[in-house]
């Protein structure tokens, strides 16, 4: 990322180029739904560019934007608010890649567990994120961090030997 004008309107078009990526990939992976990730993403943005005239008294604005696509998250889920619903069986995907399908199995598997467990895991091990900066992102302590880890990872190992095992069924 080059050099950002901070406050500045063109500081934030850069901005927004720069972490549109790494912002659709936090949302995919607590969503794994393209067009809710995409409208994380967009409500993430328009909640920085509001924001962005303060910028400069936040050290880290990619960091920060992180912890507002959680918190939007977060707070969609809890509205309840009467939407399309998905069909109980994902279409058959294609089998180009075993990395794609590993990917696929993790996305699908996250999907499965509680979203306060899908959080704590993707912040703390797909966004390589420390226990304090998850425990400070989702004001916690980090003795609950860990803990709501150690049990995140049991219900995801759980949830992924049921899949493979169903893979391996005919």
């Amino acid at each position: 990322m080059g050099v950002i004008t901070r406050g500045e309107p063109e500081g934030f078009v850069e901005f927004a180029s720069a972490e549109s990526r790494p912002l659709f990939r936090t949302a995919w992976l607590l969503t794994a739904d393209w067009q809710l990730s995409e409208d994380l993403v967009q409500e993430t943005l328009g909640r920085m560019y509001v924001a962005w005239p303060k910028i400069d008294r936040i050290d880290n604005p990619a960091a920060y934007a992180q912890t507002v696509i959680v918190r939007v998250f977060l707070s969609q889920r809890r509205r309840r608010m009467s939407r399309e619903r998905p069909a109980a069986e994902l279409p058959d995907t294609s089998s180009r890649d075993s990395d794609h399908d590993l990917e696929m199995m993790l996305v699908t598997a996250l999907a499965k567990l509680p979203k306060r467990d899908r959080v704590v895991l993707v912040l703390r091990y797909l966004e390589d994120r420390s226990v304090e900066q998850v425990a400070a992102d989702l004001h916690r302590s980090a003795g609950a961090i860990r803990t709501q880890c150690s049990r995140a990872l049991a219900r995801l190992r759980a949830v992924l030997s049921t899949d493979a095992l169903d893979l391996m069924q005919p």
